[in-house]
């Protein structure tokens, strides 16, 4: 049964998560990139909210709402994410190569790789709990690798308890995915004999029926079923993404690349003038896009759902996200402060 109010719960937990995460991030305490799940909450809540125990979780290279949404204990991941010995995985993890045996959730930042490894829990599955299922996220820029065709293939042919989810945001990092991918995703994945269905991966109202319906084919043996989500990832391709930076702060990053950009257009080169002019032209489109997107708050699935139970009831909605903010402070202090006293 879909509880909206319980979703929520959820996904907003997770949120306010990874923002104390990437305002870690941002004060330099956590190290490389940061790949954040902003903006796949509903994809995350629809589907993790709906596996039961002994179902695993292959993720890709964000993979801390998923994780949230579980139950993974969040100050074990906000270790990990700060390299402490004793985060969730020893600290050598970060943020894209998890693991959690109570779980049974791993996650990769190989893209792809969530295909072979759920072809596996799978089989598992099929051979020693028999009604489990496994759930495999990946992006749109994984369904042009040969492993997770292959997967595909192998799940269709021995009928494998798998829900591959694809969460396309239609951009591989600052390249939009149609200049990259050709053909229909469906139809590719349905080319395998695999059931596929789109879904607007911000609406959790649609989305829950449709992974209620997939689990379902899934448990009932008849095979793997796919999914294809889109989302909108909010904080771009990783923290920090510069066309999120020239989207949020325009005076400020047009200032760091006018005179480069000025600079290579007047450039004595074999290329035409003309031609680096057309590149610049393509450049400020991809940022005008990229701010577009992210202006549509009917795409962010969390203030998508909030405008619904504020209707609903103010007052529940604001209690609601105040426990969790008490929550999340709780956990973020708790963690830094232990690490204060570890250093000393």
């Amino acid at each position: 049964m879909m509880d909206l109010w319980h979703i929520y719960t959820h996904m907003f937990r997770s949120r306010l998560f990874e923002e104390a995460v990437a305002r870690a991030w941002q004060a330099g305490r956590i190290m490389g990139e940061m790949h954040s799940s902003i903006g796949e909450e509903a994809i995350a809540a629809a589907t993790v909210l709906q596996l039961k125990e002994g179902d695993a979780m292959l993720l890709d290279h964000r993979g801390t709402a998923p994780l949230v949404i579980r139950g993974v204990d969040m100050a074990l991941l906000y270790r990990e994410f700060l390299g402490h010995p004793d985060g969730l995985c020893g600290g050598k993890g970060g943020h894209m190569h998890l693991f959690s045996r109570p779980h049974l959730a791993a996650s990769s930042g190989i893209v792809g790789a969530t295909g072979p490894l759920a072809a596996g829990f799978a089989l598992a599955a099929k051979r020693l709990r028999p009604g489990n299922v496994a759930l495999a996220y990946f992006g749109d820029g994984a369904m042009n690798q040969g492993m997770l065709l292959e997967s595909f293939n192998l799940a269709a042919a021995w009928k494998l308890p798998v829900l591959f989810i694809c969460k396309d945001s239609h951009w591989a990092i600052t390249t939009e995915t149609e200049q990259v991918t050709g053909g229909n995703l469906i139809e590719r994945v349905r080319g395998f004999g695999i059931p596929a269905e789109y879904a607007e991966g911000w609406d959790v109202e649609r989305l829950w029926p449709l992974v209620q319906k997939a689990l379902v084919h899934i448990r009932d043996g008849k095979g793997p079923f796919f999914i294809h989500a889109t989302c909108v990832h909010l904080e771009g391709h990783f923290l920090g993404d510069p066309l999120i930076r020239v989207f949020r702060h325009p005076l400020k990053e047009a200032r760091k690349l006018t005179s480069p950009l000025l600079a290579a257009l007047s450039l004595k080169s074999s290329d035409s003038v003309s031609h680096r002019k057309e590149r610049l032209e393509y450049l400020l489109k991809t940022i005008g896009k990229a701010a577009k997107q992210r202006r549509e708050d009917d795409k962010d699935p969390v203030k998508r759902l909030r405008k619904k139970l504020l209707a609903e009831n103010k007052n529940r909605l604001k209690e609601v996200e105040q426990q969790i903010r008490t929550e999340i402070d709780h956990i973020i202090s708790q963690v830094e402060r232990y690490e204060k006293e570890a250093k000393r």
